[in-house]
């Protein structure tokens, strides 16, 4: 971080924080699970922080692997390359963007500002779709669809492409082999968005059939301070009908449902979603859970079930009561952004779990997350704790990072892409041998 910056998030820190937390004092580890240890709340103006200097990757360098794992970088160079999205024919889409500005109206979004530019979360995204094809081992890049906004999930139903921006769905048609979509999409329907944006990515996911989208919408503050008319569907699951774009609230009450995917055995739908902040190092732990059509998961009234946050305003004890518990805690502050429930035999171990992505901490001292981890399932519910598959992000000292794992996918041999948003990488992982 430059000498400004340090300067500027020190004195800002001095005029606006209100309280002092000394950091975490739970094991990670004790909020892993279904039933994660949960302390009393505190209250700040504004979280604990830790920023690490954003750096970038070293000549030769790459994230640690798990024993009898290789990883290899495909493509590099990118804009804030957050979802991968592999093709029938194994082309690779990478859809490349960091949402658009925000306004800044509160001390701590000028904090929050500073913070993400320091530690490689800043800087303008590509907004487009680039398409990467291995040609006899060498990977080319080529600009697949351009002049989005802030385009996150992406998803192919027959011959329709179809691309979540910021603020509205769209479709295109699609060729197989083509490397370029030149014919104007289709909005099929508008998703919430507008000047103030707070959660921009907008997680997409077919049902098996094709006939409805799945849409994943962050809520537009961190605890309904923005009043409640600003979280109009949001905070939830939208579902799409593919045919008409008429679209319904599928669930609600998940602040941020960044990822979604079918668990492979009981054909369920699962997210994994952001919890809110300000309440300490250890509180609120984000979750991974499957999600019930109607289902209301707490958000902003309570957290992990029924725990009761005093800060929304009013109270909605009617709400409270209906809240259901996430299936699986991934511990405080991880901020995961990518969910891929792994089908295939390359790498036998991982088969049938699921791999996350966690993109960092930042208001969590010491940080948390940096990490693609996985979990095992069985008959279609997470057990155990999670495993670390792809570290390295941080180092050591936590005080610099390199990447920001984001969105993954799993090729048609076998191998899983991790979208490093900050190191601008598509890397792969597969079995060693």
């Amino acid at each position: 971080m430059k000498t400004y910056q340090r300067a500027l998030l020190a004195a800002a820190l001095a005029a606006v924080l209100s309280g002092c937390d000394d950091g975490a004092t739970l094991d990670p580890q004790k909020q892993m699970g279904p039933n994660p240890e949960l302390p009393d709340s505190q209250n700040f103006l504004l979280p604990p922080m830790q920023v690490p200097e954003g750096v970038a990757w070293k000549e030769g360098e790459m994230p640690t692997v798990a024993e009898g794992l290789k990883i290899e970088k495909i493509a590099d160079g990118l804009m804030h390359p957050r979802q991968v999205y592999v093709l029938p024919n194994n082309d690779v889409l990478v859809a490349e963007s960091n949402g658009g500005p925000k306004p800044v109206t509160r001390p701590k979004q000028l904090i929050m500002g500073v913070v993400q530019k320091a530690s490689g979360k800043g800087g303008p995204g590509g907004n487009r779709i680039t398409l990467l094809r291995n040609v006899n081992g060498t990977w080319e890049k080529h600009t697949f669809i351009e002049n989005l906004n802030a385009p996150f999930g992406i998803q192919l139903t027959g011959n329709t492409l179809w691309v979540a921006n910021a603020d509205s769905l769209m479709k295109f048609p699609y060729e197989e082999g083509q490397t370029t979509i030149s014919a104007p999409g289709e909005v099929v329907t508008e998703l919430p968005g507008g000047p103030i944006n707070h959660h921009w990515t907008k997680a997409l996911l077919a049902s098996p059939d094709g006939s409805k989208l799945y849409v994943g919408v962050g809520s537009n503050s961190n605890v309904g301070e923005n009043g409640i008319g600003a979280e109009y569907r949001r905070a939830a699951v939208l579902e799409v009908d593919a045919a008409s774009g008429a679209s319904r609230i599928f669930a609600s009450g998940l602040r941020n449902p960044t990822g979604l995917q079918w668990e492979p055995q009981s054909g369920k739908l699962w997210a994994i979603v952001n919890e809110r902040d300000e309440i300490g190092s250890d509180l609120v732990p984000d979750y991974m859970t499957s999600v019930q059509e109607n289902g209301f998961y707490g958000w902003p009234y309570s957290y992990f079930g029924q725990h009761v946050d005093e800060r929304a305003k009013p109270p909605r004890p009617d709400l409270v009561e209906k809240a259901i518990k996430p299936d699986y805690a991934i511990s405080s502050h991880v901020a995961p952004l990518g969910l891929l429930f792994y089908t295939a035999t390359n790498m036998p171990q991982y088969q049938g779990g699921a791999f996350v992505s966690e993109h960092g901490s930042w208001n969590r001292s010491p940080l948390n997350g940096y990490q693609v981890m996985w979990v095992k399932f069985e008959n279609g519910q997470p057990v155990g704790l999670p495993q670390p598959v792809v570290t390295g992000f941080l180092t050591d000292d936590q005080k610099q990072v390199r990447g920001l794992p984001v969105g993954l996918a799993m090729d048609q041999q076998g191998g899983v892409l991790i979208a490093d948003d900050a190191g601008n990488t598509i890397w792969r992982i597969s079995a060693a041998q």
